[in-house]
């Protein structure tokens, strides 16, 4: 499965075992490919006001480490996570933009901190249960859609370089979810029965405005039409995103209404704009967006070719052009209008290929 790593006697693998059933499959096959693996839980950062389950989640772990009999470590990367990732989350959100923690949390925590603290210990590679692939071409690494694409992770995955790329393996990235859970049952890991987890990152199946409003104080604002007139209210402008149809309130409304969409947000005068025709002309309805920080993972993207482009997770893939202006910015020219939130992930695919992305303006 993993012919491609050269082996020596054995080369040893830290892998973030979280305490879900893919990690522990992964963990599984690594180990009956010969690897040594060492089972790494991250701890992380939680609000006081939170219900952690963290500590169930470490039992867990160590349940498969035990199982597998695999050393078992704990990295404690709470303060990272507090300031790169719930900090800069946070931060976003004041500004009226709609990061994506989890794309922030792989840059920074699992291939940053992680990797680097696993290789200054001895890893020769780091794993994670991400549902992605990593090929060597020959001259260099591409990253794959995951197999299965109900499950593929490659979206969140667009920061990495290629320097990390040739530390990371993805072993559960080549196989259907289905698989994965009928290898848990196989081989009766612990875990094989576990639903998998939801939610932001390491902070679990919160209410994104719930944990928001712990951070940024609520002020209502008004609900207008397309025509500007006023049909309902909110509670803080910077709690919503472009796309979004739940959170305010709808006062003139008929029993035939459809869903109302937000197709424009206001920052300073703390305003919704909705429709119930989702692709409203609006400004926020582009065909052309500017992209920065970016990264390209292979090679910079032909501006002559049909690309295809993703601005939210399992969202639709979008035809697109790339047109290149300089190492981190660039232009994504849609084929038809998008509607697109600053601080949004754009990411850009050559077929199965992730080439890489950016963040939205």
């Amino acid at each position: 499965m993993f012919q491609e790593y050269i082996m020596k006697k054995k080369n040893v693998i830290f892998l973030g075992l979280s305490g879900g059933v893919d990690s522990a499959v992964s963990a599984t096959l690594l180990k009956k490919q010969g690897y040594e693996v060492v089972g790494v839980f991250i701890k992380t950062w939680h609000p006081d006001f939170l219900v952690c389950n963290e500590e169930e989640e470490r039992r867990d772990a160590m349940r498969v480490a035990a199982h597998l009999d695999i050393p078992f470590l704990t990295f404690d990367l709470e303060n990272i996570y507090k300031k790169k990732v719930a900090n800069y989350m946070i931060s976003e959100y004041r500004k009226g933009r709609t990061p994506n923690p989890d794309v922030v949390c792989n840059k920074e925590v699992k291939f940053g901190a992680f990797l680097k603290k696993s290789i200054s210990m001895g890893a020769d590679y780091i794993a994670t249960g991400h549902y992605a692939q990593n090929k060597y071409t020959g001259n260099a690494r591409v990253l794959l859609k995951g197999k299965d694409p109900t499950k593929d992770q490659s979206y969140f995955l667009w920061t990495l370089k290629q320097k990390q790329l040739s530390k990371i393996i993805f072993p559960v990235g080549n196989l259907k979810k289905s698989k994965v859970r009928k290898l848990a049952r196989k081989l009766k890991l612990p875990v094989a029965e576990k639903k998998d987890s939801q939610g932001i990152c390491f902070l679990g199946a919160v209410d994104l405005k719930e944990f928001l409003k712990h951070y940024i104080k609520e002020k209502k604002g008004k609900v207008l039409n397309e025509k500007g007139e006023k049909i309902g209210y909110h509670n803080g402008v910077v709690f919503h995103t472009l796309g979004e149809r739940h959170g305010f309130i709808v006062i003139k409304k008929s029993p035939n209404d459809k869903p109302y969409y937000i197709i424009g947000k206001d920052v300073k005068k703390n305003i919704l704009t909705v429709s119930q025709n989702k692709n409203f002309s609006h400004s926020n309805i582009l065909t052309n967006i500017r992209i920065e920080n970016v990264n390209w993972i292979t090679k910079i993207p032909d501006s002559k070719k049909n690309y295809t482009a993703q601005i939210r997770y399992h969202g639709e893939f979008l035809l697109c052009k790339i047109k290149y202006s300089t190492l981190s910015v660039a232009q994504v020219i849609f084929k038809k209008p998008v509607l697109v939130a600053s601080g949004q992930s754009c990411v850009i695919y050559d077929g199965n290929v992730c080439l890489g992305g950016g963040v939205v303006k």
